[in-house]
């Protein structure tokens, strides 16, 4: 029952196109700067026809305790600011990259030799990058 509630509830949001604006998008990278993730980058994927979310957010950290860090306070951040639970989650395990899925928005957490070896920048490279640099 639980997972037909969460399938329910990534159809509904698929619906709704987020943009840079959006409190849950906000709220990922600010949660990420908390903590020091570094290189943090969002890949706007809304005109890419493949695309599975309409954005991606990736940083780096630099060591595994600095990475669950990071993911813990995205976790708590965003339900305390946006009332949102992701839809999938995983790599909190392995330390070297960490996956949150919030339908519209994939959160991902690297160690920086992860990031370089995976090229997630370069694979969706038709999707316009930003940085977001700590204000």
């Amino acid at each position: 029952m639980e997972q037909l509630e969460m399938l329910n509830k990534r159809q509904k949001s698929a619906v709704t196109r987020l943009t840079k604006n959006s409190k849950i998008f906000k709220t990922i990278i600010a949660a990420m700067h908390e903590k020091k993730g570094r290189n943090i980058i969002s890949l706007d994927l809304r005109k890419v026809n493949e695309a599975v979310a309409d954005f991606f957010v990736i940083c780096e950290a630099d060591s595994i305790p600095q990475l669950r860090a990071i993911g813990d306070n995205i976790f708590s951040s965003v339900k305390e600011k946006c009332q949102e639970t992701p839809y999938h989650h995983e790599g909190s395990q392995g330390g070297q990259w960490l996956l949150i899925d919030y339908v519209n928005i994939v959160v991902h957490v690297m160690h920086p030799e992860s990031r370089k070896f995976y090229g997630l920048e370069e694979m969706w490279s038709d999707a316009p990058a930003e940085e977001h640099k700590e204000q």
